[in-house]
């Protein structure tokens, strides 16, 4: 027996009668996770971007996050493109589409006409481009990719990978069409995890390993104003655990360090307590009265085997201890002075319907 059904029938002494079986599966109490931050919801300085970079530690789900944030921000008829930059096709399996070609591709509808474009960028694609847009040298690269000098040369000069994808999502994020008028409205990054992106974002830093000047510098220079302004936020995905909290405050330190702007906390797959505080504390050190959990069951006409009623109990001590865990993940997360958005656990996982879901969640807290 597992779910809602399981966190809201653990009954102990001095259990509320509102929290008793009549109330199964209906949240009794709010997600332990949205206990107020330093802020709450989408800042007004997130409104005035544009450029929105998602990362956060391997594991977090920072892609689901990044495509759920890509379809909030679409809503209301806006066009925007979602980058994928780590050659994994995580867009495609999101989105439940056959691996995208290294073009920008629609791939979703959202709310009042929006829509989504995805961008899965190919290093070698985006390096025939740059060669062909700075130098006129398409051919040559063409040349390079037949001998297979293109990965050999973003391998011994790393640096210039990350120049030349961040170059690409400029290009992307600045480009108008012949109106004169932004081809895309958002721009929305599934980026390196939290220990590389501030070495990601630092092309000024990679330029100086490359070149001192020449198409190269200037494009990084234009790139460099361009992440360092205030058209681009870092969003930075968590979890309420001790070690994605503690890598996120390093993360918003080096960021902020490096003049980046951060934008939110995005908790994710943060559950809900069902249970009051009190009664939470007493089921997380294994203080559950069975009696008078039978008897609730007795009650509702609830029939279950011994060993039915034994997992039961496991089940909730594990979760109340857990959310206690949490709740202390939660403390140590407010002293990060970072606007903070909270999205659910998906009791079936994600898929495209759970995308929207989280998407709506975003909605809800101001993204827009």
């Amino acid at each position: 027996m597992r779910g809602n059904a399981a966190l809201t029938v653990s009954l102990g002494r001095g259990f509320p009668a509102s929290y008793r079986l009549a109330s199964v599966g209906v949240p009794t109490a709010a997600p332990i996770s949205a206990e107020p931050g330093p802020e709450s919801g989408w800042p007004e300085r997130a409104e005035r971007a544009r450029l929105h970079f998602v990362s956060g530690k391997g594991g977090t789900g920072k892609s689901t996050v990044a495509a759920a944030l890509a379809l909030a921000l679409a809503a209301g008829g806006r066009r925007v493109l979602l980058v994928e930059v780590e050659s994994r096709q995580s867009i495609a399996q999101l989105f439940d589409r056959s691996p995208l070609p290294p073009t920008e591709t629609k791939i979703a509808a959202a709310d009042g006409g929006g829509e989504v474009v995805a961008l899965a960028l190919d290093i070698e694609h985006a390096f025939l481009e740059y060669l062909d847009m700075f130098y006129n040298l398409g051919f040559a690269g063409r040349a390079m990719r037949r001998m297979g000098a293109i990965e050999f040369v973003t391998t011994i000069a790393p640096g210039l990978r990350d120049v030349i994808v961040t170059g690409k999502i400029k290009e992307c994020a600045v480009r108008v069409d012949h109106s004169g008028e932004r081809v895309y409205d958002e721009v929305v990054v599934d980026s390196p995890p939290t220990g590389r992106i501030a070495g990601f974002l630092d092309v000024t830093q990679a330029m100086g390993e490359i070149a001192k000047g020449g198409p190269i510098a200037s494009q990084a220079d234009g790139v460099s104003r361009l992440l360092h302004s205030d058209q681009t936020l870092i969003h930075l995905v968590t979890l309420l655990e001790a070690l994605p909290v503690q890598e996120t405050a390093d993360a918003v330190a080096e960021l902020t360090a490096n003049d980046l702007r951060i934008g939110t906390v995005i908790v994710n797959r943060a559950n809900e307590g069902f249970l009051p505080t009190e009664i939470r504390e007493r089921a997380a050190d294994g203080d559950i009265d069975a009696e008078a959990l039978r008897a609730g069951f007795a009650e509702a006409g609830i029939t279950l085997s011994d060993a039915d009623f034994d997992g039961l109990v496991t089940e909730n001590v594990e979760h109340a201890a857990t959310l206690r865990a949490q709740d202390a993940s939660a403390a140590e997360l407010k002293r990060v002075d970072v606007s903070q958005l909270y999205l659910p656990a998906l009791p079936d996982g994600i898929d495209l319907g759970g995308l929207y879901e989280l998407a709506e969640h975003l909605s809800a807290q101001g993204v827009r």
